[in-house]
């Protein structure tokens, strides 16, 4: 049973939600700060936090920055309508998915499932893929770059093996949103997109600014170059 960490502070948002989540067979601890969000994930191991940004205490955007920092676990961003400016931020700092209230339940369980699905990519047949001195261990969740581990969200790797099993084939954008989100690429945008293949280019390329291998099809989509 996979649990979440709910990071809100509308009381009347969490009863719904919690009620929500444990009915969909997830255990669900709440914190309603940064200070007990922070506190609870020092204790105990999550398997996903959804989190708002704003909050009594402060901005989410600091429990991202302090979780990215020992964990790649999966985050939701729950935001205002008005936030949305801020999702950009956020995904640069390893954010993975966000939702605007006011939002579906159902919706908001189906972006969780999906997330989670991703998450255990390692289930994959094949356990390494190799390529310009990238290597990706699929059966332990590594990708090393010259022997060397890089760390990266949930998002940035399974966009990395999307590319690196295509190696010299453009992948449209609508086929890259299609196969990262499940076949519903309505859950974010080609800005949302741009934002991970530029996160995801910074980690991987010597120089992201002109980068060697993971290359832009001006609009088309982007390939996976296999440099000899």
């Amino acid at each position: 049973m996979h649990t979440i960490l709910l990071i809100e502070d509308d009381l009347s948002l969490i009863d719904g939600l919690e009620f929500s989540l444990r009915k969909n067979g997830f255990e669900v601890d709440v914190a309603r700060t940064i200070k007990e969000a922070l506190s609870q994930l020092v204790a105990q191991k999550y398997d996903l936090l959804l989190l708002d940004l704003t909050l009594p205490d402060g901005s989410g955007f600091e429990i991202c920055r302090k979780a990215r920092q020992t964990s790649n676990v999966p985050i939701i961003f729950l935001t205002a309508s008005d936030e949305e400016v801020n999702v950009v931020m956020g995904l640069d700092m390893g954010g993975d998915d966000y939702i605007t209230k006011p939002f579906k339940l159902n919706e908001l369980i189906s972006r969780i499932n999906a997330l989670l699905r991703r998450a255990g990519i390692s289930n994959a047949l094949h356990t390494e893929l190799k390529s310009n001195g990238i290597t990706v261990r699929l059966d332990e969740n590594r990708v090393l770059k010259d022997g060397l581990e890089i760390e990266l969200t949930v998002v940035e790797y399974r966009l990395l093996c999307l590319f690196m099993q295509n190696p010299n084939n453009v992948l449209t954008r609508a086929v890259i949103l299609d196969k990262l989100w499940d076949g519903s690429g309505s859950f974010v945008d080609d800005n949302t997109l741009s934002v991970y293949v530029r996160r995801l280019r910074s980690k991987i390329e010597d120089d992201p600014e002109n980068p060697m291998y993971l290359l832009t099809a001006r609009g088309v989509g982007y390939k996976w170059k296999v440099v000899k």
